[in-house]
């Protein structure tokens, strides 16, 4: 798997050893969620940090970040807690993005066949990972 490292975009709040540490992340959550597709991470104000998608990196990450955005505005709004995570379905699969701490944000694709319950479950994880890896500093 080739996940290339955007260091041109490397928000000044990502460090290069916390930079190394995400590519890390997900390298192991696509080893143990085979079915992602694709995977990025970006800021909240939607700087590329790292990816392995192929094509529109720099529109998914800003979109990424909106879609974060309005889903924390939405959570708020409904009184239902924190934000967990965001899915949208289509028909040809799934996006599903992650508050991975308080300044970035972890999306990752899978095909329509995907266990959602894995994704969540592994998402979730990794979103985890990175938030204490940024926390760390």
């Amino acid at each position: 798997m080739d996940l290339r490292h955007v260091h041109h975009d490397v928000h000044h709040d990502v460090h290069h050893d916390i930079h190394d540490g995400i590519h890390e992340e997900l390298v192991v959550l696509r080893e143990r969620a085979p079915e992602i597709t694709g995977a990025l991470t970006c800021t909240i104000d939607g700087m590329l940090v790292t990816t392995d998608l192929t094509a529109d990196t720099e529109q998914t990450a800003a979109l990424t970040s909106a879609l974060l955005s309005l889903s924390r505005k939405m959570t708020d709004l409904a009184r239902i807690g924190l934000l967990k995570e965001t899915l949208i379905s289509g028909t040809q699969g799934h996006t599903a993005c992650y508050a991975a701490g308080p300044t970035l944000v972890l999306a990752v694709r899978t095909g329509q066949r995907a266990d959602l319950g894995l994704l969540r479950i592994e998402g979730l994880r990794a979103a985890s990972r990175i938030a204490a890896l940024v926390e760390r500093g």
